[in-house]
């Protein structure tokens, strides 16, 4: 492997450090006792006179120092509080997951790190978001995304967005402590304009890339296939000339000098190191990826290869921190931003999930803290923890004033993790994002099967019309009559069939398999799947076939039926659209004992439809679509077959509520919404809590001004800064507007163009982040 340090090793490091501290022992013991072999009288006068001078210097000093001490506490006390301050070392890094450090997972060879954590604390207990963006926004501003307005996927580069302005950061708050802030690495939280840069969010240097995800030899960037720029800046400058260098290393290299050119006895130092390792594209030096030859799968060989380069850098950057003086007055914190992708190297086993989803593999980090300033180190914490609680940790810890920043959510929780007390936090609010809903054009593979056999049993059961334009109409005016149609909404009030239909409408029973798909297109997102049918206990049958008046009647949906039918299903949906959704989240097979207890919470709190996902004691709820839910294991093949990826999926489009005791089961295999639906609601009732404090979503249309082509190609800020706050939420989902508003709303042809590629934007986001 691969070794780019001046030292022989670890074994050097703490040997060197432990000589230099007996050597100063020594030498301070030998200058206080005289020789006593000497037998002279000459030498005994000299040796009395040295005493003499000894004790009055020794006086002389010690008096001078309590003075000083004293003018210190009396006129000086910023220099001395200053002087306590410790330095803190943040170092993050990109899309590594739960089993892919070495005290999780031997394989992977990652000694410095097993090294620090070992003699540290391991956080096993903590928390992030599933992708980049909201990461690092919380750790920036220590609030949830909903408070941000960063609900919704990630900034991508030609996104005019950034962190609010009017939030305080972290290096800004540390800053004003008397802190020296420097950043190098990956920013990933918006640069559209030059107040969004971070030189003007509180560093005092940066040295890195803005967007998401670069190339690690030439630092380009794509947004698309088509857009792509050069993407290294130093502080607000492009820094041009660097091609051919490992950003790893070339980083780690940044850092060490902000090391060496800073006094640590001056000014206490902030440094976040934010490696873009081990993101995509996996490209590691070829002499890491030798130790990982026995590895068969390719990806997995060069992301092991990848987390090698980043625990050497870590191994230079400690050796430097003890080089210079930084270390025994030093804080350590080493964190992911989210989990793994497993189908690109990376490994969350045995967590659920991977990265972009809300199942433990996406959000449950790796993280610990080495510290000579631990009051208990040497352990392993399960306390629950949170990448927003860095904010108010760190400030206080380097004596800053949290009071001045409102609206926190992180907690302070350096008690916790150096003494072991009681730990503060108590919930975690993972997100609601209600632009990732479940549509008609994104239902699964297969639901899209369902429909399909749905539509064929259907046509089969029809008479066929005469001529094309008749077939023309029944094509089209067939999905209506299933959406209103009175007789189906009655059924879903009333399972049991107690209710009998209106006199006056009287149509025969649609197929069941037709039935059961157009109630799941419209309603899917709200019907729980618990082994029995969607919409009827019964068994399928074959429907009959009904005559030519019935089916041009039930199929084009005169003017005068659907008039009456619309009216009607309104003042249903007025009167009834709580015990409605009920019927929807829970099968028709449960009690009505249970309908009422898990069926009442989510029509009365909270839409089960749209994302969400809180933690709250040992209880996790998921609602909407977490994501790709799998268990993958360890990858042994040299390419994942095709199989795997449905392996233990249980997941269905219809399912929007799950339910887990994270502490007895934290691989999340055993879903218990069904049994604690009191749990159920609680959570629920938390979620509408936190949703009325969100902030509409900030998710805008590309800029084409942004292209790299217009700035020598390299991906620069383009935006004045007249433009700060002009257009914050326009044309973007706002809290309480249905689709028909924000339909009315632009009427004009560039809001209309501007909404339709927000919402194909929306629709592929939603799809693959």
């Amino acid at each position: 492997m691969g070794s780019w340090v001046e030292d022989s090793g670890w074994g050097g490091i703490w040997a060197a450090a432990e000589e230099e501290e007996e050597e100063e022992e020594e030498s301070s013991s030998t200058l206080l006792i005289p020789h006593r072999g000497v037998a002279s009288i000459t030498m005994r006068v000299a040796c009395a006179v040295l005493a003499a001078l000894t004790a009055f210097s020794l006086d002389f000093l010690s008096a001078h120092l309590i003075g000083q001490q004293k003018d210190q506490t009396l006129g000086s006390g910023d220099a001395g509080r200053k002087r306590r301050q410790p330095h803190i070392i943040f170092i993050l890094i990109d899309d590594q997951g739960f089993n892919d450090i070495g005290y999780h997972n031997p394989t992977i060879k990652t000694p410095t790190l097993d090294k620090l954590a070992a003699e540290g604390v391991i956080l096993e207990n903590y928390y992030v978001q599933p992708i980049c963006t909201p990461s690092r926004s919380q750790l920036m501003t220590g609030r949830y995304q909903i408070h941000t307005g960063l609900q919704h996927s990630i900034i991508r580069p030609s996104q005019p967005s950034c962190l609010p302005s009017n939030m305080d950061t972290l290096p800004q708050r540390l800053r004003e402590a008397g802190y020296s802030t420097h950043m190098v690495g990956k920013w990933h939280l918006g640069f559209y304009r030059k107040s969004c840069l971070p030189t003007r969010k509180g560093f005092d240097s940066f040295f890195g890339s803005l967007t998401g995800s670069v190339d690690y030899y030439s630092y380009g960037s794509c947004d698309g296939a088509a857009l792509c720029g050069y993407d290294l800046h130093d502080n607000e400058s492009v820094a041009w000339g660097h091609e051919g260098k490992y950003s790893t290393i070339l980083f780690t290299q940044r850092a060490r000098k902000i090391l060496e050119s800073h006094d640590p006895m001056k000014r206490p130092l902030f440094l976040l190191l934010s490696l873009q390792a081990v993101h995509t594209p996996l490209q590691p030096p070829k002499s890491y990826i030798y130790p990982y030859r026995d590895m068969t799968n390719v990806d997995r060989r060069k992301y092991a290869a990848m987390v090698s380069t980043v625990d050497e850098a870590v191994r230079n950057l400690t050796y430097d921190l003890r080089k210079y003086g930084f270390y025994k007055n030093s804080v350590i914190v080493y964190s992911t931003d989210n989990g793994a992708q497993p189908l690109i190297g990376g490994s969350n086993w045995p967590l659920r999930g991977q990265k972009g989803s809300y199942w433990e593999g996406g959000v449950r980090g790796v993280a610990f803290v080495h510290s000579p300033l631990l009051k208990r180190r040497r352990r392993v914490s399960r306390d629950l923890l949170h990448i927003t609680d860095w904010f108010p940790t760190l400030v206080g810890l380097g004596g800053g004033d949290i009071s001045q920043s409102r609206g926190l959510d992180g907690f302070d929780v350096w008690p916790t993790i150096s003494e072991g007390k009681a730990c503060p936090r108590q919930e975690i609010l993972h997100n609601i994002n209600p632009l990732h809903r479940p549509s008609i054009s994104s239902i699964s593979w297969d639901a899209k099967k369902k429909k399909k056999s749905a539509v064929k049993k259907s046509k089969k059961s029809q008479i066929k019309p005469k001529s094309k334009q008749q077939k023309r109409v029944l094509t089209l005016k067939q999905p209506k009559k299933s959406l209103f149609k009175i007789k189906d909404l009655k059924k879903h009030l009333n399972p049991a069939g107690k209710t009998k239909p209106s006199p006056k409408l009287k149509p025969k029973p649609k197929p069941k398999a037709q039935a059961r798909h157009q109630d799941q297109l419209h309603y899917g997102p709200k019907i729980q799947s618990s082994g029995s049918s969607s919409v009827s206990g019964s068994p399928r049958q074959k429907p009959r076939t009904k005559s030519k008046r019935t089916t041009f009647q039930n199929q084009n949906l005169s003017q005068s039926r659907q008039t009456q039918t619309k009216s009607k299903t309104k003042t249903l949906k007025s009167k009834s659209r709580q015990t409605l959704i009920q019927n929807h989240n829970t099968s028709q097979s449960r009690t009505s004992k249970s309908q009422s207890g898990l069926g009442s919470a989510p029509s009365s709190v909270w839409d089960t439809s749209v994302q969400a996902a809180i933690r709250v004691g040992d209880w996790k709820l998921l609602t909407g679509d977490p994501g790709h839910g799998d268990w993958i294991p360890l990858q042994v093949l040299p390419t994942l077959l095709g199989r795997w990826w449905n392996l233990e999926r249980s997941l269905s489009p219809s399912k929007t509520t799950w339910l887990f005791n994270i502490t007895a089961d934290p691989y999340e295999r055993q879903d218990l919404a069904e049994r604690r639906p009191d749990v159920v609601q609680r959570l629920l009732a938390r979620l509408a809590y936190y949703n009325q404090t969100a902030v509409p979503v900030h998710f805008p249309p590309d800029d084409p001004r942004a292209d790299p082509r217009r700035h020598a190609g390299a991906w620069v800020p383009w935006a004045e800064e007249e433009e700060e706050e002009e257009g914050r939420h326009r044309c973007v989902y706002k809290k309480g507007l249905s689709e028909k508003k924000r339909r009315k709303k632009g009427r004009c042809p560039l809001c209309k163009l501007k909404a339709h590629f927000l919402k194909l934007n929306t629709e592929m986001m939603s799809n693959r982040i």
